[in-house]
């Protein structure tokens, strides 16, 4: 949840400052006062957002799950999962995936701005939103958990490193070759 519309670095900052203050288990966040959990993620952006929501979901988690989150994400199948973690206010469909794949370590794609930029600008079919272009992906992969965790994370870099949404490096880009868009 802290990931959404922020750099990584944020995210890491984020993560530090929740270490600092103690809140590292879901138990610590639901008990949290709301001002101390804001400021623990404040450089994530949209903190007080992300604090009530994190909040939100570390109690409802609780509460339906108290085995807790390693036993609930091992249980449940990955599609089961997926469509339970979009039922919590705050999770969208990145989100529900990201927590999937490298939570429960279940195959489930996720797709972000840089699989789109990388699909658009190499020409693949358009895609009708996010489910679109999730099952573009998963129709052309086995569904692997370790592959998708991969694949996903060398979209990644590429997209940092080459397809940049602005001045991309199309001229050293690995997939200049294939790239029907070089810019």
């Amino acid at each position: 949840m802290l990931t959404q519309n922020t750099a990584w670095e944020n995210v890491e900052k984020a993560l530090a400052a929740l270490a600092a203050a103690g809140l590292t288990t879901p138990g610590k966040i639901a008990a949290s006062a709301l001002p101390g959990l804001e400021q623990a993620v404040r450089s994530s952006g949209y903190f007080r957002q992300k604090a009530g929501r994190l909040r939100e979901f570390c109690r409802r988690a609780l509460k339906e799950h108290p085995e807790g989150f390693k036993a609930w994400f091992l249980r449940a199948p990955a599609e089961a999962l997926r469509e339970e973690l979009l039922s919590y206010k705050g999770v969208g469909p990145e989100t529900a995936d990201c927590m999937v794949l490298y939570g429960a370590r279940k195959p489930s794609f996720v797709i972000d701005a840089y699989t789109r930029r990388i699909g658009e600008r190499a020409g693949l079919p358009e895609q009708p939103g996010y489910e679109g272009w999730k099952e573009l992906f998963e129709r052309a992969l086995p569904p692997e958990a370790g592959l998708y965790n991969e694949y996903h994370a060398l979209l990644v870099r590429l997209g940092k490193d080459f397809c940049r949404k602005t001045k991309p490096l199309c001229g050293d880009c690995p997939l200049s070759p294939l790239c029907v868009k070089n810019i």
